[in-house]
This record gives structure tokens, C-alpha cells and sequence, in this order.
């Protein structure tokens, strides 16, 4: 089984229960693929770097699978073709890191000590 890290963009105008509805298809996809969902995390709105078809905010959704390739070929080839999406992103990794969560919400010590560091 292959480990990978599966990243998409959503329109920026796309609803909170849109969002989970994309998060229940694209699971379910995997999983119809003999595939497995370990987590799943919702990065929420952030500012892209440029503009893709005209929106400056995407909401990103992450995704850890555990699978074969044909997983993956199967959900990209139905993201392809979805009218909500941006863009999305496949990683193959070695591990999974399940600790680090890199969109957190930090509290203002935490901000403070990072720069003193």
C-alpha cells in the first residue's frame, strides 16, 4: 500500500456544508477503491498566491490516503471535471505525519515565542 498526501481547492464562495459534502465524495471514491482515509483536515479559506478563474481565496481540504495507484487515478479523474475545484495536488510520501497541524490557530504566547526564537 502507498502513502499519499491529496490536497484540493475549493472556490472561494463555496458554502461550509458544500465543503463537507466534497470531503464525504472524494472519501467515498477512495474507499470505493479499495483505498483508506487516515484523516482528513480542513484547512479552511486561504489566500492564494495568484488568481486562478478569477478568485483570490480557495478553501483547501487535506486528505491522508493509504492505497494503490488506481485510487488515485480514479480521484483526480473525477476532480478534473468538478466545476467547484481549482486545482488539486497529489503527494507520495513515506510516512504520514499525524502530529503537526500546520493550520492551527496559534494563541498570541505561542506567536510571541516564535519570533524570540
Amino acid at each position: 500500500m502507498n502513502l499519499y498526501e491529496h490536497t484540493i481547492i475549493a472556490r472561494q464562495d463555496t458554502s461550509p456544508s458544500e465543503i463537507k459534502q466534497l470531503t464525504e465524495k472524494y472519501s467515498k471514491i477512495v474507499e470505493k477503491n479499495e483505498g483508506e482515509i487516515v484523516k482528513t483536515e480542513n484547512w479552511g479559506l486561504i489566500n492564494l498566491s495568484y488568481l486562478i478563474k478569477k478568485n483570490k481565496k480557495g478553501s483547501y481540504i487535506h486528505f491522508k490516503i493509504k492505497g494503490k495507484g488506481n485510487v488515485i487515478d480514479e480521484l483526480e479523474k473525477n476532480e478534473a471535471i468538478d466545476k467547484k475545484l481549482l486545482r488539486y495536488l497529489t503527494v507520495r510520501v513515506k510516512k504520514f505525519d499525524l502530529e503537526a497541524n500546520y493550520f492551527a490557530k496559534r494563541d498570541d504566547d505561542e506567536k510571541k515565542e516564535s519570533y524570540k526564537n
